[in-house]
């Protein structure tokens, strides 16, 4: 039998961190911390033998599939596989969950249940991606939600119990319109119910059914992504989380959104896409200008890189309602670089703060003289976030721009208008992160911190972590397909699934989605998408 890849990434971190009350410590964390790194790591290399070894980039469909039945009753079976939509993010979760835990090196209060909360997020985060059923995709997505709001409940800022309350709330609460869409899909048409993505989507749903799920689970994902205005719970998260916890919010958690609109709105639910696409990019656009304009408002450091976060998550929206390849594969890699982009410079925060005791912008300043190689690390990923030439996050909006401006299924002028109300995110993107690095960094000092405040330069530990997270980010930049080749095939099938889809609903009028409501006062030359209507 073929070695069990994607079990083993799943099982093994989470009956590790059951393991960790037995390992033997001293109470100061030195070696707990050592041992879930350990695991770490070897889920990492795990999760790089299964594409090595058994994933092959050039076939869209299932691989390393394992399947065991659980609850035959219920038609609940352990079903996991590997596609180009999940196999990239599965390597991410992995690669930043071990970073993660030597992020978390400086921890020390209650250390045993800090890395055991990181090692069940590592397995129950892969799980999502991995698993094919949905309602084991239901219960991995739930079960991933408690480490989170104990690491903000108990680890957090001043406010954490605020922050962790409210991100329980929308993100479980919106979780049950995971749950009531599959269920429905699962038992449409009758006979035994069962929930695998490969008998759901060769179902024939009704497009009025598909346009129900579809509006239930773009509210229960786009809380996730997270999509204005189900965004407010993300400022607040970030606002209280530590560095590592920082790093697996913006690296992972808000992947799964994304990752879960490919996965179940446009591959299962084609047709319904069809009608909704003009909305996701209508909200992708606000989410950029938005967010990045409230972002360079922000006087708190963590917010200030939270609301840059929910600003590039709408090339994601973007590139998923663009009908065209170039387009989805630029919101794959968009997902992909801000993972590693947003991990760094949350990080940088952390770290940041470690040494200033304060994240209002108003209280630093002046220290560049004295942190050069803080400062150094910071420019870099602050550049890779704006997307300077040659970083990962140039290649993929400008593969998001291309991808829906050359797009046939918009018309011209609403794809013109997209195209300059997207252009003034990117251009407000280096205006408050350069902002923001020269009132760290340079200006007027100020006396209190540098008179109280011991200020240290980057660390070997912080410089490796940083390095771990450019190399991959300037690799993509300078050689795209390093990773666009693993997940072409995937992309380029759901975009044929789409084509299938409009052909299907034929060419109506201006979905009645958006010619209503907040956009029913707008031009409809610019909301008619010729090759839906």
């Amino acid at each position: 039998m073929p070695f069990p890849w994607l079990s083993t990434a799943i099982l093994f971190p989470i009956g590790a961190a059951l393991l960790i009350p037995f390992v033997p410590d001293k109470g100061d964390g030195k070696q707990v911390r050592w041992y879930a790194l350990g695991v770490a790591l070897t889920t990492f290399l795990v999760t790089v033998g299964a594409y090595l070894r058994g994933y092959d980039p050039a076939d869209p469909g299932l691989q390393l599939v394992e399947r065991v039945q659980w609850l035959p009753d219920l038609g609940l079976a352990w079903s996991v596989g590997a596609d180009g939509l999940s196999m990239p993010l599965i390597l991410l979760t992995s690669f930043i969950t071990s970073l993660a835990c030597l992020a978390a090196w400086p921890v020390t209060f209650k250390p045993r249940l800090f890395y055991f909360l990181l090692l069940a997020m590592d397995g129950g985060q892969i799980a999502v991606f991995a698993v094919q059923d949905m309602l084991l995709f239901f219960l991995a997505w739930e079960l991933e939600l408690l480490p989170v709001y104990l690491l903000l409940a108990i680890w957090g800022g001043k406010k954490r119990q605020y922050a962790a309350t409210k991100f329980i709330l929308y993100t479980a609460g919106s979780s049950l319109f995971i749950l009531l869409a599959g269920l429905a899909m699962a038992f449409y048409g009758g006979g035994a119910p069962s929930f695998e993505y490969t008998v759901l989507a060769a179902k024939e749903f009704g497009t009025g059914f598909q346009v129900l799920c579809y509006a239930a689970l773009l509210i229960a994902f786009g809380v996730k992504l997270p999509v204005v205005p189900l965004h407010t719970w993300l400022p607040d998260a970030h606002g209280e989380a530590t560095a590592p916890v920082h790093m697996l919010l913006a690296g992972i958690l808000l992947k799964m959104g994304g990752y879960a609109l490919l996965r179940f709105n446009v591959q299962l639910l084609p047709e319904a896409h069809v009608q909704f696409a003009p909305l996701l990019v209508i909200l992708g656009v606000v989410n950029i200008i938005y967010a990045a304009l409230t972002s360079f408002a922000q006087r708190n450091l963590k917010r200030k890189i939270a609301y840059s976060s929910i600003s590039h998550m709408g090339f994601v929206l973007i590139g998923i309602g663009s009908f065209s390849a170039l387009g989805t594969s630029g919101a794959m890699l968009q997902m992909i670089s801000h993972g590693l982009i947003g991990a760094s410079l949350f990080f940088l925060v952390g770290a940041t703060y470690d040494r200033t005791h304060t994240l209002q912008l108003d209280e630093m300043g002046g220290v560049g003289q004295k942190m050069r190689k803080m400062f150094a690390l910071w420019t870099v990923c602050s550049l890779a976030s704006l997307a300077l030439p040659g970083m990962s996050g140039f290649v993929s909006e400008l593969m998001v721009f291309v991808g829906f401006a050359t797009s046939e299924a918009y018309s011209l002028s609403f794809r013109i208008v997209i195209a300059v109300l997207a252009a003034i995110g990117v251009i407000l993107t280096p205006i408050y992160l350069l902002s923001m690095l020269r009132e760290i960094f340079f200006g007027k000092e100020n006396p209190e911190l540098a008179s109280h405040t011991h200020l240290v330069d980057a660390e070997p530990r912080e410089i490796y972590v940083i390095s771990c997270l450019l190399v991959p980010i300037i690799g993509i930049g300078l050689y795209p397909r390093l990773v666009t080749d693993s997940y072409r095939a995937a992309i380029e099938a759901l975009v044929e699934r789409e084509s299938v889809a409009m052909v299907k609903v034929g060419r109506a009028p201006v979905p009645a989605v958006m010619a209503t409501g907040a956009f029913g006062s707008l031009p409809p030359a610019l909301l008619h998408a010729p090759a839906l209507g």
